[in-house]
């Protein structure tokens, strides 16, 4: 059976990418690999092994595009509105919560914010099938 290990992302600048991810998400460095022509940063949370690679290449110093391919990165709390402070706290633009109730019925509540680089990060509240 595979286990899932990691979702990379390239950064431009290191200690702004992991200070979001730190205020905003309570992620902690878990490795730092350092080479000729780039860094690997491993975040990750307490509670799982799953971890977030940033991938920092030293030569570049133009912001990436991230195309129309790119979706975006989730997280899952306990407390949405809690979270939502926290990322307007640390200097982030979070949009409004959405109570997504296709049928009627609840099936998430959200909100999105982009990281530094312009990734889109949904924030889920805990419940259903987001544990």
């Amino acid at each position: 059976m595979a286990k899932l290990a990691h979702s990379m992302i390239r950064v431009l600048d290191e200690a702004v990418s992991v200070k979001f991810y730190e205020e905003v998400f309570g992620l902690k460095i878990a490795d730092r690999l350092n080479f000729d022509s780039f860094t690997l940063i491993y975040l990750r949370d307490a509670t799982d092994d799953f971890e977030l690679e940033l991938t920092v290449n030293k030569d570049r110093d133009t912001p990436y595009d991230l195309g129309d391919g790119y979706g975006h990165l989730a997280f899952v709390v306990d407390d949405l509105e809690a979270a939502r402070a926290t990322a307007l706290k640390a200097g982030a633009h979070p949009r409004e919560i959405v109570d997504f109730r296709p049928a009627g019925e609840t099936v998430a509540k959200f909100f999105f914010v982009a990281d530094p680089d312009g990734y889109q990060i949904e924030v889920i509240e805990k419940g259903g099938r987001f544990r």
